[in-house]
């Protein structure tokens, strides 16, 4: 991996893979939900939308059209703490992703008319979200768990705060977030990085300023039971508690103790519940980890009447893991899953790109593949005990449940039965 720092600060990060036969190029903004006020929710990701509604020298149909020319990818996304917009060609075409996406960021009009048409288009796909009930308990959950934080909010915003916001909102929210020393231009696969560093400085070194600091610091967690009737077919449960930041010294604990809970079929509770129970399709546990905070829970969609027994099978193996940890050959199998599942996921050049772009944003530096396999084996079952024990302290348990109980009454008591 080669890093260059430009002189107004925007960050330039390669891994030449020339064996790969792709190329993908990102420009991250250390810019996400997370950084907005109460009244700017979901202005992050609508700006993601905007810039691909046309520059100065193309409409929103040449850009479509000439990525799709060439069979490229040209897409953002934006998250709690960064948004990334990024371009996968091959080799032969890198150019021209170069080119667009420093359009797109440098040179978008903002048009008022793709404004509102856009806004339907967001509100569109809020009401996505609210009809996948599935997707949905997790923003319910987010919202309880911590709430009044900027990262308890669902990050498209609400259909309230998306019709309020203005060009001149947008226009002002980027100057005091979109700031050179917020942006990374990430790349890998088959590219040099001095060709990268080059076009970088072209259209990039000329912003300047620093971007404002509008964080309060890390939300504060709240136990308890929380429940949405809503008439569906199933019950829709998050169980979780308080978790890890990405940085924290027990995160390769933490990640191997999630894979055992729910992260597979092979997985105790998906084995449980699913394969010996019957009582569930889906059952996962999952891990999200932020800059100073994060939170770990378990995923179920059951039937009303099995609730109660979901949460109670639930909390029996948390208890269990606090107890005991993993059993020997339970701890050298997630191992080998956690580095299989790495690997794997390394195999194209966005998945590299993204890779280089977070170790940045959350370590500051390169971590290596091989520093993160040391990590993983270096885990004992004394260390999964441990940080059982963190996560997984008495009175810490948070329920969001959404769907038809039919008459079920639930209460904090589930989570002490």
């Amino acid at each position: 991996m080669q890093a260059t720092r430009l002189p107004n600060g925007v960050r330039v990060l390669s891994e030449e893979l020339a064996e790969l036969p792709s190329v993908t190029v990102g420009i991250w903004v250390e810019n996400g939900s997370r950084y907005e006020r109460p009244d700017q929710a979901g202005i992050s990701h609508f700006l993601e939308h905007l810039f691909f509604k046309g520059t100065e020298r193309r409409t929103a149909a040449d850009i479509a059209e000439e990525i799709d020319a060439v069979g490229g990818v040209l897409n953002a996304f934006t998250g709690k703490e960064y948004t990334c917009y990024y371009g996968k060609v091959l080799p032969d075409h890198l150019p021209l992703a170069l080119d667009l996406l420093a359009d797109i960021f440098t040179h978008s009009r903002f048009a008022a008319e793709e404004i509102e048409r856009e806004r339907s288009v967001i509100v569109q796909e809020i009401s996505q979200v609210e009809d996948t009930p599935d997707d949905y308990v997790h923003e319910l959950f987010n919202l309880a768990f911590w709430p009044g934080h900027p990262l308890s909010r669902p990050i498209a915003g609400t259909a309230e705060s998306v019709g309020r916001f203005s060009r001149d909102d947008f226009l002002s929210f980027l100057d005091v977030r979109y700031r050179p020393d917020r942006i990374l231009i990430t790349g890998a696969g088959n590219l040099r990085h001095d060709e990268l560093v080059s076009v970088a400085a072209r259209s990039f070194g000329e912003l300047g300023g620093r971007a404002s600091l509008v964080d309060g610091g890390p939300p504060q967690p709240q136990a308890g039971v929380w429940v949405h009737e809503k008439g569906l077919e199933q019950v829709h449960l998050c169980l979780g508690a308080p978790g890890i930041a990405q940085g924290d010294a027990d995160r390769y604990a933490a990640h191997l103790l999630n894979l055992a809970i729910g992260g597979g079929m092979s997985s105790r509770l998906f084995q449980e519940i699913r394969e010996r129970r019957g009582k569930a399709y889906t059952v996962y546990s999952f891990l999200a980890s932020y800059l100073d905070v994060g939170y770990v829970g378990v995923y179920v969609g059951t039937s009303a009447e099995w609730v109660r027994e979901v949460v109670e099978v639930i909390r029996g193996e948390l208890g269990r893991v606090v107890r005991e940890g993993l059993a020997e050959a339970e701890l050298a199998r997630v191992k080998n899953q956690m580095k299989g599942n790495m690997l794997l996921g390394l195999e194209t050049s966005d998945s590299r790109m993204s890779r280089i772009a977070k170790n940045e944003i959350y370590f500051g530096r390169d971590v290596s593949i091989e520093e993160v396999a040391r990590g993983i084996d270096g885990v004992r079952n004394e260390d999964i005990v441990h940080v059982a024990k963190r996560l997984f302290r008495p009175g810490t348990l948070a329920l969001t449940v959404l769907g038809d109980l039919r008459g079920e009454k639930l209460n904090d008591q589930v989570l002490h039965e």
